[in-house]
């Protein structure tokens, strides 16, 4: 890192930047349209950026469903910097930032364990080591051959 970590947020017109953030991931954003929608959705949506100088080194932006309920939209770091500490920052970070809002609960949704993806295990196993508890799997919401896992966390 060139620097001490920051986290600032929540931010705007970052989409180029944070979507550079994406493609070190392909992994996890290997679908070109969702890939593009999440960058699209860091311009309108509650996004905090994790950043070393003047690089970005992760994001996450949020989704309110209803005042005290919302969701992970999306939660990314960069390749080089994974397993640092920066999205377990990100997170904690963002939380602070929900209950200030009023929040209760914060979902995710991630690719369910009937899926091979390893990536997919290492996300599932990052939040749960986070207090996120699985609730229910939507075989569909994707598509088929995606299943939807829905994790929720009570904030607080």
């Amino acid at each position: 890192m060139d620097g001490a970590l920051r986290i600032t947020g929540p931010v705007q017109r970052r989409e180029d930047e944070l979507e550079a953030v994406l493609r070190t991931l392909p992994g996890w954003f290997g679908i070109e349209r969702s890939l593009l929608a999440y960058a699209r959705d860091t311009s309108i949506l509650p996004t905090f950026v994790a950043e070393s100088g003047e690089r970005p080194l992760g994001f996450i932006s949020l989704r309110q469903h209803f005042r005290a309920s919302w969701e992970v939209n999306c939660m990314a770091v960069a390749a080089p910097a994974r397993g640092s500490g920066i999205g377990s920052a990100l997170l904690k970070h963002a939380e602070a930032w929900l209950l200030a809002q009023g929040a209760r609960y914060l979902e995710v949704k991630t690719l369910a364990a009937s899926h091979p993806s390893p990536e997919y295990g290492q996300t599932r196993a990052f939040y749960e080591a986070r207090g996120f508890l699985p609730l229910e799997i939507l075989p569909l919401h994707w598509s088929a051959s995606n299943p939807c896992l829905v994790m929720l966390k009570a904030l607080g």
